[in-house]
């Protein structure tokens, strides 16, 4: 047994945490990364065919764990693949979500001293988020689940309030014609796209914790399908707005949009301000999770006690975190943070699922 009784979460949760995963920096930055490469306004269709891709992949992870009730990725990828190779699998688990926790990281410092903290240093903002962090998952998955039920309802409320007032600024004719270039624009905006449903891979550890396992492929489900209708929302609305050309030139073109537009009168008048606080809370959510998955691993790899390990990520998810010398550097170390998921998740799972099944398949052969 991996966990303590009180270790135990509901379909739901797990549905409400792949979902706060996903979500992460997603919404602030895919509508300038995909419009980049696609260059038409036929963008939602690959945030559409991105989602479809992710749940796949989501399926997939959950049904390998599914193999082997009760247990993390961390310990069943040695009985699939040995002592040696499994190992080293988690290991490279361990440092993307280490990787995660400083991309999230100093994201989420980005976002604050632009708008909130403008003239802070930014490791004093870093190190806030990290110790806050810390204090969160010292106690397990459950806080960590609970923080993620109270986000929430909160982020989907002020999301489509503020999504649905700039329609007094979208225009149609920004997103005509749709397929104008045909189909290969579209195609080639996939990658980045799926890159953007990163968070399906939390369920490589969160099967083992679910009251019902057997309900994960409903939760990742569930999970991914969220995204798809908040990044397409996402992007329609602010490609509506600023067109194409006004995307490109905008470092965070959701935010751009909601400096957008006013309405005189009411409580709030710029809602900016109310959406950059949600998504740090979904920033901080991210990192969160990573730290405690990426904790959990190095424990169950080294068979020891969790929280040294919990302590001991800090300077380097620090070091991490401050590395970037610009938002460029950024966002190049986010996409290297994709490309490591694609193999990681996308290819991975696969061939250890296909592996899994053979063996079982030759257990069941012996007489």
């Amino acid at each position: 047994m991996i966990t303590r009784p009180k270790d135990r979460i509901t379909t739901a949760q797990a549905a409400v945490a792949v979902t706060n995963t996903i979500l992460g920096t997603g919404i602030l930055t895919l509508p300038r990364a995909s419009v980049k490469v696609v260059e038409t306004p036929d963008v939602w269709i690959s945030v559409i065919l991105g989602g479809l891709i992710a749940m796949m992949a989501g399926v997939i992870i959950v049904k390998l764990g599914q193999q082997f009730p009760r247990k993390t990725f961390y310990q069943y990828s040695q009985e699939i693949v040995g002592k040696w190779v499994g190992g080293l699998l988690s290991l490279l688990i361990v440092c993307y979500f280490i990787m995660t926790c400083g991309f999230q990281t100093r994201s989420m410092t980005e976002v604050t001293s632009f708008l909130l903290l403008e003239g802070t240093p930014k490791w004093a903002i870093i190190m806030t988020f990290l110790w806050v962090g810390l204090y969160l998952v010292i106690d397990g998955i459950n806080p960590i689940a609970r923080l993620f039920d109270i986000i929430y309802p909160i982020t989907i409320g002020i999301f489509l309030l503020v999504a649905f007032m700039s329609f007094g600024i979208f225009e149609i004719d920004n997103l005509r014609p749709v397929l104008g270039l045909g189909v290969m624009p579209v195609l080639k905006g996939i990658k980045t796209t799926a890159l953007a449903y990163t968070g399906p891979e939390v369920m490589l550890l969160l099967v083992a914790f679910m009251e019902q396992p057997n309900k994960a492929v409903k939760a990742v489900l569930v999970g991914i399908f969220i995204p798809m209708i908040f990044y397409v929302i996402t992007v329609v609305m602010v490609i509506g707005a600023l067109s194409i050309d006004g995307v490109v030139t905008r470092t965070w073109p959701t935010l751009t949009l909601m400096r957008s537009f006013e309405i005189p009168g009411l409580l709030f008048e710029r809602f900016e301000s109310l959406l950059i606080v949600i998504w740090i809370m979904q920033m901080f959510a991210t990192y969160a999770i990573s730290l405690y998955i990426a904790s959990l691993g190095l424990a169950q790899l080294f068979k020891k006690n969790i929280h040294p390990f919990m302590f001991g990520l800090l300077p380097v998810i620090y070091i991490i975190a401050m590395t970037p010398k610009n938002i460029n550097d950024l966002f190049k170390l986010g996409d290297i943070v994709g490309d490591i998921a694609l193999f990681l998740f996308g290819v991975m799972p696969p061939l250890l699922l296909i592996i899994a099944r053979l063996k079982e398949g030759k257990h069941e052969a012996k007489p």
